[in-house]
């Protein structure tokens, strides 16, 4: 019998990241708080733009976009918000969306699959993907659910079960 097999990957999907940018940015137009105070929330490159008048307002804005990305089943650990910056009059926060796993956390991954997983089951690295197959289904899942329990500081997903 062959092998199953799935991927455990690190994919956020940037449509979802862009609704959730767009619903924060209506919200900061709408709310009274923020009237006259220059809050805006935007796409600058690849990175997310936050920008407001005061720390603290900057602050609420990336709290407004992180409550809204995971309204959206959006994991706060691809995102990566840097620490507020004045900007003239202005503060500004940039944060990226992180895809893919590093080769050094895809070690970390397989080495808990060796130490902690069930036997027979076989973690190969493959870009910035990690392939897990093994002979047992039930030993695969027992391996998804080891992952979901690790409290790893990068998002995952599985994919391609096979």
């Amino acid at each position: 019998m062959a092998d199953s097999s799935f991927d455990i990957v690190s994919k956020v999907e940037r449509q979802e990241v862009d609704n959730a940018l767009n619903q924060a940015a209506k919200e900061i137009s709408q709310r009274y708080d923020f009237k006259g105070t220059g809050a805006t929330i935007s796409w600058s490159g690849e990175k997310i733009l936050m920008e407001a008048n005061g720390e603290e307002r900057v602050k609420a804005i990336l709290d407004i976009f992180q409550s809204k990305l995971v309204k959206r089943g959006i994991s706060l650990k691809a995102l990566d918000a840097g620490e507020p910056q004045l900007s003239g009059k202005e503060y500004k926060i940039f944060a990226t969306i992180e895809e893919g796993i590093s080769q050094e956390n895809a070690k970390k991954v397989a080495k808990i699959i060796r130490d902690e997983g069930p036997k027979g089951v076989k973690a190969l690295v493959q870009g910035d993907e990690l392939r897990v197959s093994s002979k047992s289904r039930d030993d695969l899942q027992a391996v998804q659910s080891l992952l979901k329990e690790k409290d790893l500081d990068f998002a995952v997903q599985f994919a391609n079960y096979r």
